[in-house]
């Protein structure tokens, strides 16, 4: 809904700060009042997004519609503003996560600095609704297709004759196969996000990676 995404934009806006940030905090909060917002989940970046809403369309939930909001964070470190936006005079509304696990430690750190808990452990964090990939999304979704059905999906996707020509640059050379479609996916501006669709789509309802599949069941 044309709601939920200028409630991103303006949750964006209003946690970068700035002279902007008091409209953009108004706005938000008028908007979350209006379509019910009930839970923020914070991600990385749009790949996640995309898996998230791609997931819960499979399972035949609208997240829009629940009052669900998946929020890119435009990189781990700057959780911690948006942590603030669900403090005293902020949003009235219950956080939750998604991240790698080579930025665990920033979540875990801006959890415990908005007194969500003290030493938290991978599993502390979950109960609080936030879920950590291993390594990262990409990896995730690889290993639970297993990389001959992932590249099906890139075949489908007319993009195999690209992936081979990349397999045979000397920097690929000696990577398994699951490290060079994972590096693949971030080498145009928007291919993570579009086969984080794909891939779910593609993935066996069994096959889902715990992450996901935790973080929309605690949603």
């Amino acid at each position: 809904m044309d709601e939920m995404r200028q409630f991103r934009e303006a949750a964006v806006t209003w946690a970068a700060g700035g002279v902007g940030a008091p409209a953009a905090a108004a706005a938000a909060q008028g908007l979350a009042a209006g379509m019910g917002l009930r839970t923020v989940v914070l991600v990385e970046g749009i790949s996640d997004l995309a898996a998230l809403e791609a997931l819960a369309a499979r399972r035949g939930r609208d997240l829009d519609e629940e009052g669900i909001s998946v929020l890119p964070l435009g990189g781990a470190t700057n959780i911690g503003r948006f942590l603030d936006l669900f403090g005293g005079g902020g949003l009235d509304a219950a956080p939750a996560g998604l991240c790698d696990a080579a930025e665990e430690r920033y979540f875990r750190r801006g959890l415990e600095r908005a007194g969500l808990g003290a030493g938290l452990t991978r599993t502390a964090m979950e109960r609080l609704g936030f879920f950590v990939c291993d390594a990262d999304l990409e990896d995730e979704l690889i290993r639970s297709l297993g990389t001959a059905a992932v590249e099906q999906v890139v075949d489908a996707e007319g993009d195999l004759r690209s992936l081979r020509t990349f397999q045979k640059q000397p920097a690929q050379q000696g990577r398994t196969a699951e490290k060079q479609l994972q590096r693949f996916m971030g080498t145009t501006s928007g291919r993570k996000a579009h086969y984080a669709h794909a891939l779910i789509d593609a993935l066996d309802p069994t096959r889902i990676p715990r992450p996901l599949d935790r973080l929309l069941a605690h949603v």
